[in-house]
């Protein structure tokens, strides 16, 4: 085997050498020419070094969760800043073909979202401190006003002694609401934190997005990868612009559905409860079942009968439900379905790893996963034949 290599490096020398041979090495090349190729010695691997090989990265998958999870203070405002940003993209595209500088126009998009933000936490301001300076003499109502139809279920063992004494009392339930207060209070400062992160990040974000773009494509080496990339960003900046500006149309709806529901039910505020219906459909299933049982809740304070009570929970629901089912998948189409249960396993990941900010990101991210994975795989699907 050392001998047929090293006629084989001889006549290579020769090869790429002079071209006027001597007959020697005429006859050494057709040699080489003539002595099978090598073989090639795999190297093969048993099960436990297979098994070595997926403990490994499990170690390192796990760490980076627990990564993840410990650094949510820093994680969380840039993550939502990055999504908002790619949401606003087909915006700042637009804003770009108009002449705005890059700087401007990052600072109006920035500015545009914290105006949003700050309007919505004014609008809530006044309801919540009133909802708060209500809490007890609200939790008695509810307390007075449901204890009947919970005595109706006797496997629950409810009965008015129950919220006298004991964990369920209403000093209990008060000082409970304290302790949630206190903890509120306490995450406020951190909250401000994460939201000055959050602007600096989508402001930054936004101004140098088009030199992150060349970044992250001028990483790859090869031209049908530069290719890949180009058609991976601008396919999920595509999916989460048409996404959101679809659904908040949508929603916008819904919203106002739900405010003429909350006053022909006889709901106090119902322009508050068709912001609460706009928000809460971003969040899926989660949203929708909060805030069903939050209607329900205030119709039965609202009404004396259980029937007219549950009504406007029930409305609520079955246009939440038929628009969902119906209007959303003919608007959007089969290329942004998802499946529910990978969406519903999502939710529940990123609640627990971020709360309630990450029950909001869950749809995004998935958005994102799906729409890298169906462009990469791209190869796969039937192309369309293209004209010569």
């Amino acid at each position: 085997m050392g001998i047929a290599n090293g006629i084989r490096k001889q006549a290579k020398k020769i090869a790429i050498g002079e071209r006027h041979t001597s007959a020697w090495a005429q006859s050494l090349k057709e040699a080489a020419e003539e002595l099978p190729p090598p073989p090639l010695h795999r190297l093969e691997k048993d099960g436990l070094d297979v098994t070595m090989a997926w403990a490994i990265i499990g170690i390192f998958g796990i760490l980076f969760l627990a990564a993840v999870y410990f650094m949510s203070l820093i994680l969380i405002p840039i993550t939502l800043a990055v999504v908002v940003g790619m949401i606003l993209g087909m915006a700042a595209e637009k804003l770009s073909k108009m002449g705005v500088p890059r700087l401007a126009n990052a600072f109006i998009l920035s500015s545009s979202v914290a105006l949003v933000i700050f309007l919505v936490i004014n609008s809530l301001a006044d309801p919540l401190m009133t909802l708060a300076n209500e809490g007890p003499a609200f939790a008695e109502r509810t307390i007075d006003r449901i204890m009947p139809y919970l005595e109706r279920i006797r496997w629950l063992h409810i009965t008015p002694a129950t919220f006298e004494s004991g964990s369920m009392s209403i000093g209990a339930l008060l000082e409970n609401t304290g302790n949630v207060l206190h903890v509120v209070t306490t995450s406020l400062t951190p909250a401000l934190v994460q939201g000055m992160i959050f602007f600096a990040a989508l402001l930054f974000f936004l101004a140098g997005r088009v030199n992150l773009r060349k970044t992250i494509i001028m990483t790859f080496r090869t031209r049908t990868q530069r290719l890949a990339a180009i058609r991976v960003i601008n396919a999920v900046e595509q999916v989460l612009g048409f996404y959101f500006a679809t659904a908040s149309l949508i929603y916008v709806g819904l919203g106002v559905v739900m405010t003429v529901i909350a006053y022909a039910g006889g709901l106090s505020a119902p322009v508050l409860w068709g912001f609460f219906a706009f928000l809460s459909s971003f969040i899926p299933y989660l949203g929708i079942t909060l805030m069903t049982l939050a209607v329900a809740i205030a119709g039965i304070l609202t009404h004396d009968g259980l029937l007219i009570g549950l009504m406007p929970a029930a409305a609520f629901f079955t246009v939440h439900l038929l628009m969902e089912n119906l209007i959303f998948p003919a608007v959007m189409g089969r290329r942004l379905e998802i499946n529910p249960f990978v969406v519903f396993l999502a939710i529940l990941f990123w609640t627990w790893m971020w709360g309630a900010v990450g029950a909001m990101l869950a749809l995004p991210l998935s958005l994102i996963v799906m729409t890298i994975i169906d462009e990469l795989l791209i190869e796969e699907k039937q192309q369309p034949q293209l004209p010569k």
